[in-house]
Order: C-alpha cells, then sequence, then structure tokens
C-alpha cells in the first residue's frame, strides 16, 4: 500500500486514478477536504477495495502516525498543499501552517514508521514530496531553463512556503537518512483542475459569458505539463529514483498567458460556438498586474529523460484539447465546486469586488 496526502485536489486524485489505472497495489488516500478538495474527483473509485479514504489534516500528530501504524504503507506520496498565489498573497498563514508545519509532522512521523521497518521493507520505503518550479523565482527572456541545481529564489508566500518544506525534505534525508525524493514540476493543467487557476478558469469564465482576465500584458510565461503526463513522472520516479535526490518535470511547452488563452478560446469556437456567433476572444479582458508577479518559468527534464527514460506523452495541443472536452463533457463537476464552500471561502478572504473578479492566474 502507498499513502497519497492531498489526494482529493486535482493532482493528488488524477494521482491515485492513474496509479489504480496501472495497479493493483492499494491506496490509501489522506485529504483535509478544504474548499479545493473534492471526493467527486475520486467518485469513480467508491466500492473499490483497493482504495481507502480518510478525511483529516497532515499536521494533525495524533491522527498520521496512527495512520501509519495502521496501513504500514511502502510509501508515501504528498502531494497536500494549499496552493494557489493569489490567496498567498492574502492569507499566508494557511500557507505556512500546510506547506510547512504539516509537512515537517509527515516527515516526522514518516521517519518514526520508517524506523520501525526491518530488512527489505526498510531499504525500499520512500518519500516523495511533491514541489514546484515556482521555488526557483523568476527567469528572464534569455535566461536558461531552471534545473535541479538552481538556486532557490522564491518571490510569493506559496512559493517561500514550498522552498521551505523542500528543504525540511532535504534535511530529513541528510540528517535522519530518511529515503526521499522531492520533485518539482511546471504548471499542471488538465481533468478536474479547480477553476482558481488559469486555464479551467478561462474555459469557465468562457461558457459562462464572463470576462477572461488577463494579469497585465498577459506576456508571463509558463512551462505547462498535462497532470497525466505528470503522473506517469511520479511514479518513474518512485520507481527508479535515488533517494536524497531531485527531479524536475516539465513539460517542454513554455507558452505566454495571452497564448494560452487565445487557444482556449479557438477551441471552444470549434466545439461549443457562442449562441451569437462572436468569437469567444470579445470575453478577454485585461486588468491589473499582481503584486510580485514572476515573469517566466521554464523547467530543463533532461535529468528525468536521462537517469529515469522518462518523457511526457502529450504536446500542449493535445492536453489542452483533452482539458477543454472534459470541462464541457462535465457541466455539474464545475458547479459543484463553484457553489458553496468555494464562494463562501472567495467572499471572506477577498471582499465582494475581488469576489466578483474571480482573478486566478498562476
Amino acid at each position: 500500500m502507498i499513502l497519497v496526502t492531498g489526494g482529493a485536489g486535482f493532482i493528488g486524485a488524477n494521482f491515485v486514478l492513474d496509479w489504480l489505472a496501472h495497479s493493483d497495489e492499494p491506496v490509501l488516500t489522506l485529504d483535509k477536504l478544504t474548499y479545493a478538495g473534492n471526493l467527486e474527483n475520486l467518485r469513480s473509485l467508491e466500492g473499490d477495495a483497493r482504495h481507502v479514504f480518510v478525511q483529516g489534516d497532515i499536521a494533525d500528530a495524533a491522527l498520521v502516525p496512527a495512520l501509519l501504524a495502521q496501513y504500514r504503507p511502502r510509501a508515501i506520496v504528498h502531494f497536500a498543499a494549499e496552493s494557489h498565489v493569489d490567496r498567498s498573497i492574502h492569507g499566508p498563514a494557511d500557507f505556512i501552517q500546510t506547506n510547512i508545519v504539516g509537512t515537517f509532522n509527515l516527515l516526522e512521523a514518516a521517519r518514526q514508521h520508517w524506523l520501525t521497518l526491518e530488512g527489505a521493507h526498510r531499504q525500499a520505503f520512500r518519500f516523495l514530496h511533491v514541489s514546484t518550479d515556482e521555488v526557483y523565482g523568476t527567469l528572464s527572456a534569455s535566461d536558461p531553463a531552471f534545473t535541479e541545481t538552481k538556486a532557490y529564489e522564491p518571490n510569493s508566500p506559496y512559493s517561500a512556503s514550498k522552498a521551505a518544506s523542500d528543504h525540511l525534505v532535504r534535511a530529513w534525508f541528510h540528517t535522519y537518512g530518511l529515503p526521499v525524493l522531492t520533485t518539482n514540476c511546471s504548471n499542471n493543467y488538465g481533468p478536474h483542475h479547480f477553476p482558481e487557476k488559469l486555464i479551467p478558469l478561462v474555459i469557465t469564465h468562457a461558457l459562462a459569458g464572463k470576462p477572461l482576465p488577463i494579469y497585465g500584458d498577459g506576456l508571463q510565461i509558463r512551462d505547462w505539463l498535462y497532470v497525466k503526463d505528470h503522473c506517469s513522472g511520479i511514479r518513474r520516479v518512485l520507481e527508479a529514483g535515488t533517494p536524497g535526490e531531485t527531479y524536475n518535470i516539465g513539460g517542454h511547452n513554455e507558452m505566454a498567458n495571452i497564448d494560452i488563452v487565445q487557444r482556449i478560446c479557438a477551441l471552444l469556437d470549434e466545439l461549443r460556438p457562442r449562441s451569437d456567433g462572436q468569437p469567444y476572444a470579445r470575453q478577454i479582458s485585461y486588468v491589473k498586474d499582481r503584486p510580485g508577479h514572476d515573469r517566466r518559468y521554464a523547467i530543463d527534464a533532461r535529468k528525468m529523460q536521462q537517469e529515469l527514460g522518462w518523457t511526457p506523452a502529450e504536446t500542449f495541443d493535445s492536453g489542452i484539447r483533452k482539458t477543454v472536452q472534459w470541462y464541457l463533457e462535465h457541466p455539474d463537476w464545475v458547479q459543484n465546486v463553484q457553489s458553496g464552500a468555494y464562494r463562501d471561502w472567495v467572499a471572506t478572504q477577498y471582499g465582494q469586488a475581488a469576489h466578483a473578479q474571480e482573478q486566478g492566474q498562476a
């Protein structure tokens, strides 16, 4: 059995589904079910004896050790995190608590569990920490892509909290010998993506006839990784990665935000034309840039290819088409995640003006 933290969120849920599609090894999913955690993402696993779900907090110093003692997982894949830059600017405390304190608690529980294992079981145990390229800071147009040896220069409360968690994971390897693996990924997109982030927000706003907000000039560049490619990369790192090492997982798809929005609009023009015949791009609206907005991220994933034989399967064109089609086919999922707790949270944290705008770009 493996333990997956944050397994009801976007990437975590895709990973759980992907894992059980490729393996009969059971999964224990632990998720706090904050507004972005959604059990609907795992609904297809209802009644599947290979999957156990527990609602709980990785910062719970009693719960996590008890789960490890009961289920005795051979690996922990750690997705659980607060992950939205805008929200970290307005409310950084939750990011410090979950991403730093929660990771610390999980590491300590994992270390104690690992020490109870013997022989081959202890040798095979792994703690895989899923992080982000945002810990590396920002790049100019001429800078080389981020490698695993790039110095950390986080610029937002979110990326600073993830950088801190990365450092904790590294320290638990060097100090205690805990067999850890760290992955730093580029921007993910795909099914089940919560609509506070750029791609799902643009899709859902476009279909609802709302403005499509673009921060600043829209020329911020990101490397985009289809979520199922990310899942395959994590499986490969867990299978063959060297303890103590970091692996950058990227999609080889650098694109400006405005180009992403225009591609989505063109796909919607093709797949779900507006009733008035006008192009969706007419809904694009430029808004004030986010404070400290990093200009460019780019992942150098050659280590994954050279050492582990992994490359992404999807191009951006194939991945974004699959993504748009998924949202068109799942309007009930979109409606459910945009109601209730999410709306209440946004109204409380941002106030009514920001709630109305809902600017959610990575």
